[in-house]
């Protein structure tokens, strides 16, 4: 049986699921749209047209698995960047016999009351919640038709090295740790699950390989909840520094800026994120396939610029 996994996405999720594959041995292909950027010690770099289902359909030719590591920034333009890209690995999924492994994200639950589980129905009314939760539903459509075979993980907000400027705690921790106000989005005070960018690679790259797995959504190991500002002061802690005031970001500011800043026009649509509880439970994975998540301080230490 090939060993050869094809990654579609090389930013931080991909980069993670390309690691974790590597350090059991496989052979992994790691493609984005250019074929470059940082080097992942064993991966071979490739360039591939993400719309384009003759492109990864070549790619995945003969692999085991193809994953779909991609996530457009450009949140307001998601209802038209997926639909495309979906299909077409849906389409070289097909004519490849690879199994489709979907690195997701708890959007299509919406909001909900308790910690989201997996089998949670995809209820949320937002368009990018609608959007993934499409994505999701034709994936299983064509699993169950037994036209491919198709798996996915869903993770919360991530921490770790790598996610960037728009993850919650890696965008304020630089302030924090130099003492400065750290301004975050919602309630400084409401539990809330993060997920360690690796242990999202780690879930990846294990269900791919897992017969048992596919057909269903999994949701990434991850720790128990922490507030915003404990996760803050966490972070700060494991490097010997004492944070600076933690505040939220006032609505009114937020309001004044959204007409100017799409991104920041878009969170209204999920302002429920950080609004109140968001807790994912991931104790399946664990009891199924053994997956912990980082220890909390290794976590908080890697998230630390």
């Amino acid at each position: 049986m090939s060993d050869r996994h094809v990654i579609i996405g090389a930013g931080p999720v991909g980069r993670a699921a390309a690691d974790a594959l590597i350090a059991r041995g496989a052979q992994v292909v790691l493609a984005s749209r250019s074929g470059k950027g940082p080097d992942v010690d064993g991966a071979t770099r490739a360039a591939a047209d993400a719309n384009s289902a003759d492109s990864l359909a070549t790619l995945a030719e003969g692999a085991a698995a193809i994953y779909n590591c991609l996530n457009p920034l450009e949140y307001w333009k998601w209802p038209e960047l997926w639909p495309p890209m979906a299909a077409a690995l849906l389409a070289a999924a097909e004519r490849s016999g690879a199994v489709l492994v979907t690195a997701g994200n708890l959007y299509p639950y919406g909001p909900v009351d308790g910690p989201m589980v997996e089998g949670m129905p995809d209820a949320a009314p937002g368009s990018k919640a609608q959007v993934r939760a499409k994505m999701t539903t034709d994936a299983f459509a064509l699993h169950n038709a037994g036209k491919i075979r198709a798996v996915e993980v869903r993770g919360s907000d991530y921490m770790g090295a790598g996610p960037g400027q728009y993850a919650h705690i890696p965008r304020a921790i630089e302030a924090a740790v130099a003492g400065k106000t750290a301004r975050v989005i919602g309630s400084s005070d409401l539990p809330h699950t993060w997920t360690d960018v690796r242990d999202m690679g780690r879930a990846l790259a294990t269900v791919a390989g897992e017969e048992s797995a596919w057909g269903r959504v999994w949701h990434a190991p991850s720790n128990e909840p922490r507030t915003q500002r404990q996760a803050i002061e966490d972070v700060c802690r494991t490097v010997g520094k004492q944070p600076g005031a933690i505040k939220s970001m006032p609505r009114l500011m937020l309001t004044l800026v959204s007409p100017f800043v799409p991104v920041v026009r878009e969170l209204k649509e999920t302002a429920y994120q950080v609004e109140r509880p968001y807790v994912m439970d991931s104790s399946a994975i664990t009891k199924a396939y053994g997956l912990e998540p980082t220890p909390w301080d290794e976590v908080c230490r890697r998230t630390a610029p």
